[in-house]
């Protein structure tokens, strides 16, 4: 480590180099380059904080080896200096042109060479200061985002397991039905209508969002939850009010956050509507085709196909055969016609996560 600044110095004549060392020497680290490869070669080696450059030089000139210190990704940012007796208005233009942050004319004056590498010193260890804040900034972001995030599926899998203890037999369900709707999203997203809609980060936010599907059940009665036979019209009306139960839960958390939440917004959408229906017979608010939210859409699929293929308190599990022929019978009025159409494409991954994550 040197308590210096380096000073690169590249010029073809001894003469030159041995004038600029004994200026300079006072206050940095000099180093001394008789040719463009020979500089390039030392930045390949080690730091240097500011190049002095001259413009004549035999097989490579100045202009071709400031090009390629600016084409390098490390030395790019590196200060250059040009300083050259081509002291023509264009031969400046050029300079500044290519990169330079300065052009000195020769003969050489002390006081001048001092003083512009000084300022120029300065400059660039403020950029670097700040460029080593900002990487440091983007780093503390990024790891407290990562933080959020894994606090955000933790409070995610809390919340969404009060609604799966009141019901002993689900399992696995919530880790089943989100990978449903993230393998069934991504198979959409590969159709031109659906291609903008569901960008990957959509389909993440679809994936986090998933278990919160049954969140209202929480407010449901054990004695018709967990009711092991055919539900009565009435208790069928109050089971079927867990949809709206759900959404208001998490609306209430919404207003607690500044600002929308838009895994709070799709959470809520699949909370209210994963039991609307293609023909707009469904709960709670009877929408119909696309009026419905994509997101309920999915949720529509992969709820009902895990419930067919799970055991419940009031009745057996189906096999997969079983389910997909219920499935196909509703494409149309249960489900989504075009994304029904898709599911049976990929049944076989449904299947294959099925038992993954079997009860």
């Amino acid at each position: 480590m040197f308590d210096k600044f380096t000073v690169l110095l590249v010029d073809d004549t001894s003469e030159n180099l041995a004038l600029m060392s004994e200026i300079l020497k006072t206050e940095y680290r000099v180093i001394a380059a008789k040719n463009g490869q020979s500089a390039l070669k030392v930045l390949e080696s080690q730091p240097v904080d500011i190049v002095i450059l001259d413009i004549v030089m035999p097989n490579m000139d100045g202009y071709e080896v400031i090009k390629r210190i600016k084409s390098n990704s490390d030395t790019h940012d590196l200060p250059v200096i040009f300083l050259t007796a081509k002291n023509s208005i264009q031969d400046e233009e050029k300079g500044f042109a290519l990169g330079a942050c300065d052009y000195i004319n020769k003969p050489i004056s002390p006081p001048i060479i001092k003083s512009r590498v000084r300022t120029h010193i300065q400059i660039k260890r403020h950029r670097d200061f700040l460029k080593d804040k900002n990487a440091y900034l983007e780093a503390e972001v990024q790891k407290r985002t990562k933080e959020l995030s894994a606090a955000q599926d933790a409070t995610i899998a809390a919340l969404a397991s009060l609604a799966e203890t009141r019901d002993q037999e689900t399992g696995n369900h919530i880790k089943r039905t989100q990978l449903y709707v993230k393998t069934l999203a991504s198979k959409l997203a590969t159709l031109p209508k659906y291609k903008k809609a569901l960008s990957e980060d959509v389909i993440e936010l679809f994936y986090k969002s998933a278990p919160l599907h049954d969140i209202g059940k929480v407010g449901i009665p054990d004695a018709i939850l967990l009711k092991g036979g055919k539900l009565t019209s009435e208790e069928f009306e109050i089971m079927k009010t867990h949809a709206r139960l759900g959404y208001d839960a998490i609306a209430k958390a919404e207003k607690e956050v500044s600002g929308e939440v838009r895994f709070l917004k799709i959470a809520k959408e699949i909370a209210l509507s994963h039991h609307e229906k293609w023909d707009g017979s469904g709960y709670p608010n009877g929408l119909s085709a696309e009026q419905i939210p994509l997101s309920a859409r999915l949720m529509a699929i992969a709820d009902v196909y895990d419930a067919l293929i799970s055991k419940r308190v009031y009745k057996d599990a189906m096999t997969h055969e079983q389910a997909i022929y219920i499935l196909r019978e509703g494409r149309g009025s249960h489900f989504d016609p075009e994304i029904l159409g898709e599911f049976l494409a990929i049944e076989q991954e449904f299947l294959s996560i099925a038992l993954q994550y079997a009860d």
